[in-house]
């Protein structure tokens, strides 16, 4: 790769998004600066998957610069928390320079200057020193584009290892700056895209002493909002913002801006924002507890990619999401659907690719008050097996176990065609072979659907199995489950059968072991 095409830009946004999102947990951990809060890791993979959802809504043809600055918007209005709000402006300044694909070194080093002028009082130890690391390390390298992302990278990770000895809570509490390993695996996601070497986890270093408890943050409100003001005006609302508290930082530009601040009164920091402009998606959370608040009842929400699967799940009292068959839910319509379900709500993923969507949403209703709870159901049949023991009269962290206990125990495959040439692990598949899968593992490859089917389903059911469950799909040939249920009927009658149309595309039958 000689350039950051928007292809590629879009594969990086999604990338970095949901390598934060499987690391978001881990990222908590390590926060204790500037506010113990626990929230650094979920706040920048929030901020990531504002930017990734926003450069996927684009049309296929449009240029780089029009890529570029809407991933820069969608990170500057869905920028969250002190770290969410510091990368979003480093996103801003590669934006800046790279909207024509080249000079990742400039793109960088403007990066880290642009990230440090957000900041009213730097602080070194933090994701600033890991930006600024990172580009100077690139500054002299004569290397070509992937040269320079490999060490952009490199010296991130270095830079983090570094971070407690430039700051003292860090090295108290024995860990690294939280927000600094976030940005670590922005840029080793950057890299692995020039690169085309993908990694299947970005590490975060683990506190090598005990954290001190969240519970210890200070007394205080952080204040964000969106403002439209011009330049002068938030030059002025900087001085009074800094005179009232700290961790202040203001990115954004051109009449748009994020503003974030901690402050002990929440109410000044919004009327000066009203002086300044006009504010809005004014976000205020106390910084020592959360205010408890939502709609009343027990509710469940399954994401669904099919209109019969859909049905199901409606008819079993869930409030449903819908997605393309391959494509993720968007974050707005998996929290509108939390929202509606009530104040304590389990959410069914139903597909490995949406559990980080799905958390997402959850982290941010949660401040609502919302009691939420994300199922690791990985499949259709996973999310109908939870559903089916759901008991809205049960204590809710009871229902959870029950419904997650469900959902282990339901084995899954499906059946589908090759579409190209690969290697799997049962061996060369070519377009137009049957494929038998086992929990996301190629198990067989054969010539047609029913014979593919049976075998799959025999090898499921040899490891016990009382129930069998069929989803046939909107592609799915006459008289495909009508087969696998007569051969079951003639090889194993003790087993029940239940078929459902669920009209998924993509996989002509979805099948579950219980």
């Amino acid at each position: 790769m000689k350039i950051l095409d928007p292809p590629a830009v879009r594969r990086w946004a999604r990338l970095a998004a949901d390598a934060l999102g499987r690391a978001r947990t881990e990222i908590d951990a390590l926060n204790v600066f500037p506010v113990a809060d626990g929230d650094t890791g979920t706040n920048l993979h929030l901020t990531l998957l504002s930017a990734a959802e926003a450069v996927e809504s684009l049309p296929d043809d449009v240029d780089a610069a029009v890529v570029w600055q809407t991933l820069s918007y969608g990170a500057l209005v869905g920028a969250r928390g002190n770290s969410g709000v510091i990368v979003s402006q480093a996103l801003r300044g590669l934006a800046e320079v790279l909207k024509d694909g080249h000079d990742l070194r400039a793109g960088l080093l403007r990066a880290s200057v642009l990230a440090r002028e957000a900041v009213a009082r730097p602080v070194e130890g933090t994701v600033l020193s890991v930006l600024e690391s990172a580009a100077r390390a690139v500054q002299d390298v004569d290397g070509d584009l992937h040269e320079v992302a490999r060490q952009a990278a490199g010296e991130a990770r270095a830079a983090l290892g570094r971070t407690p000895d430039q700051l003292d809570v860090l090295a108290r509490s024995g860990v690294v700056d939280a927000g600094g390993a976030g940005a670590a695996i922005v840029l080793e996601t950057l890299a692995a895209v020039i690169t085309d070497s993908y990694a299947d986890h970005y590490d975060v270093p683990p506190p090598t002493t005990r954290v001190a408890p969240m519970t210890e943050v200070g007394a205080g409100y952080e204040v964000m909002y969106l403002l439209d003001a011009d330049d002068r005006a938030v030059a002025r609302l900087r001085e009074e913002l800094d005179a009232m508290g700290d961790s202040l930082v203001v990115i954004g530009g051109e009449g748009l801006w994020n503003v974030h601040v901690h402050v002990a009164e929440a109410g000044p920091a919004v009327e000066a924002g009203l002086r300044a402009g006009r504010p809005h998606r004014i976000k205020i959370t106390y910084l020592a507890e959360r205010t408890h608040r939502g709609s009343a009842g027990r509710g469940v929400v399954a994401v669904a990619a099919g209109d019969g699967i859909a049905a199901l799940f409606e008819e079993c009292g869930a409030v449903v999401v819908r997605r393309a068959p391959g494509a993720r839910p968007a974050l707005p319509a998996l929290l509108a659907a939390i929202r509606q379900a009530g104040s304590e709500v389990a959410v069914l993923p139903n597909d490995d690719g949406v559990g980080s969507v799905a958390a997402a949403a959850a982290e941010i209703a949660r401040e609502d008050g919302v009691t939420v709870s994300v199922l690791p159901t990985k499949a259709t049949v996973q999310g109908l097996a939870a559903l089916a023991v759901h008991d809205p009269l049960r204590r809710f962290d009871d229902d959870v176990v029950a419904m997650t206990d469900a959902a282990s125990q339901t084995r899954y495959g499906h059946v589908t065609v090759a579409d190209r040439e690969a290697f799997t692990s049962a061996g060369v598949c070519r377009p137009g072979d049957v494929l038998g899968m086992i929990e996301g593992d190629v198990a067989l490859i054969g010539g047609t659907l029913e014979r593919v089917a049976t075998m799959i389903v025999d090898r499921m059911v040899a490891g016990g199995g009382e129930l069998v469950t069929l989803v046939t799909g909107a592609e799915v040939p006459a008289g495909l489950a009508a087969g696998v249920e007569e051969h079951l009927r003639r090889t194993r009658p003790d087993v029940d059968l239940v078929v459902y149309d669920g009209e998924q595309g993509g996989y002509p039958l979805l099948i579950g072991v219980e």
